[in-house]
């Protein structure tokens, strides 16, 4: 096991919080919201349900939040943070993130409380929001000449529409397009994911794990990222040509086809990157668990699009959309997050690269909680009880992450304490008077 430290931190103790670090880069605001948000939304979805009557309603309400309101916005708040190191231009700090910020928080007010005059309000805040963040990212990919990095405000900017188009048919009470406008921004969140972990998995692992050695897969990267792009593509035409002739029968299978490919590559992707050498290092293997879930999620999407499995095997459970969408967003993305959500704030803050007992008793409830939901997808007798044991591992997996990294997120970083600025002392007051 990697080694668990009960972290001492007298000079961070030392410093109060400031808005001026607060604001510094946008993973602090925004790791911090997305967080609070996943606790409080799972806690009102499951306890509460009954609360959510507004124009965006109970399961409409759920998925939207879960995957715009907490998976993309901690994505966002990464890649905020990420492209100042890649470029060396902080795209957004200080009061233009804290107006980002602000725009978040109009948006998750809007859609829970605000009536029909807030769910148009929030969608406004929520639209600007994407264009904010994408027009950000490309100012400094351009500003820093990162071509690599292009796609990145484009992928952000398209998850943005895939939003806004959720957000129309969810008024309008047409599930069909709903689901299917979902899975649209569940696979524009799949390339990011997957481009990002093809990217830091093998770097972090190589830093922590002394000789380790392993492929970059820069090749098998550019056909995963192709095939994920077409399947978007595929599902984008099937809602614009909904009665094109042969067209329909045709772009689902393409869909299916390119989605498939897509996970059996991370699949592979993951197999070389060794895993067995990373077995104690908890920091590194959360992140293979969250990559090897998002693969066999996008086997299993491969598998509902397609429609060629009955729906009698299995009581139907590859067949439900919920099964691919739990599959990459809980098991696969949240497994991921949590596993990013530590690393890359202990890195960015200053803090030594090493688990204490509560970051590591995160991960195990985020893992627990994303077994018990997959499990409850079973039918069965137990399936209200098992969603509500998700719920509470959920729940606590978030409360502990609040509890140990708002202290810090909220100040400076302990080797770059804030400038302490002495007043001057009475008898140079003349002198500067002169």
């Amino acid at each position: 096991m990697s080694r668990l430290l009960n972290i001492e931190e007298p000079a961070a103790a030392a410093q109060r919080p400031s808005m001026t670090a607060f604001l510094a880069l946008g993973f602090r605001p925004l790791y911090m919201a997305g967080a609070a948000w996943a606790l409080i939304s799972i806690a009102l979805w499951i306890f509460v349900p009954q609360v959510l009557d507004g124009p965006l309603p109970h399961v409409y309400w759920h998925a939207h939040e879960m995957l715009w309101g907490f998976i993309i916005t901690i994505a966002v708040g990464f890649l905020l943070t990420a492209s100042a190191t890649w470029t060396g231009f902080n795209p957004l700090s200080g009061r233009p993130l804290g107006l980002l910020s602000l725009l978040w928080v109009i948006a998750r007010v809007g859609f829970l409380a605000g009536g029909l005059p807030g769910f148009w309000i929030a969608t406004a805040a929520e639209v600007l929001f994407f264009l904010v963040a994408s027009a950000s990212l490309m100012r400094v990919m351009i500003k820093g000449r990162s071509r690599r990095n292009y796609g990145l405000p484009a992928v952000m900017l398209a998850l943005g529409v895939a939003d806004l188009l959720y957000l129309l048919a969810a008024r309008n009470g047409n599930y069909a397009l709903l689901m299917q406008r979902f899975d649209l921004g569940l696979i524009g969140m799949a390339v990011i994911a997957l481009l990002i972990a093809r990217r830091v998995i093998p770097f972090f692992s190589m830093r922590m794990v002394q000789g380790l050695q392993i492929p970059m897969l820069t090749r098998s990267g550019h056909v995963q990222m192709v095939f994920s792009v077409l399947a978007m593509a595929a599902g984008v035409l099937m809602q614009i040509l909904p009665a094109a002739g042969d067209g329909p029968a045709f772009l689902p299978l393409l869909m299916a086809f390119s989605l498939a490919l897509t996970g059996l590559i991370s699949l592979g992707q993951l197999l070389a990157w060794r895993p067995l050498a990373v077995l104690r290092k908890p920091m590194l293997w959360i992140l293979y668990l969250g990559y090897a879930f998002i693969g066999v999620g996008l086997l299993a999407a491969a598998v509902q699009v397609s429609g060629l499995l009955d729906p009698s095997l299995l009581s139907g459970l590859l067949a439900r959309s919920a099964t691919h969408v739990h599959l990459i967003g809980m098991a696969g993305f949240c497994i991921l997050i949590i596993g990013m959500l530590t690393r890359t704030a202990l890195g960015h803050l200053g803090r030594p690269l090493a688990l204490d007992g509560s970051m590591l008793a995160s991960y195990w409830l985020m893992i627990a909680a994303a077994v018990f939901r997959l499990a409850a997808l079973w039918p069965s007798a137990a399936s209200p009880h098992l969603l509500h044991l998700a719920a509470v591992a959920w729940i606590l997996c978030m409360g502990l992450y609040l509890w140990r990294f708002v202290p810090m997120l909220i100040r400076p970083r302990p080797d770059k304490p804030a400038p302490v600025v002495a007043p001057p002392r009475a008898s140079a007051q003349p002198a500067q008077a002169r």
